[in-house]
């Protein structure tokens, strides 16, 4: 992940970080956490995606699961 993450992105590892280090984390950056975390973040967001909006539901349901997967995508360095 050599790129910035985009807003939607950093706020999901930001909330992983704040619940595994505490609020203090996400201030100290840690920067290569989303190298650490992003893949096993990526699967929890496919995981939600799949469970949550599954394939070949309604339009709005599709638009939600492809943002939920892009985000894991991003996550995932990809």
């Amino acid at each position: 992940m050599s790129q910035p993450l985009s807003p939607a992105a950093q706020a999901v590892l930001n909330a992983l970080l704040e619940a595994k280090f505490g609020k203090g984390a996400v201030e100290l950056g840690f920067p290569v956490m989303s190298v650490i975390l992003g893949r096993e973040l990526a699967a929890a967001l496919r995981a939600l995606a799949d469970q949550v909006v599954p394939a070949n539901g309604s339009r709005k349901n599709n638009e939600i699961r492809a943002e939920i997967l892009a985000i894991a995508a991003e996550l995932e360095g990809g």
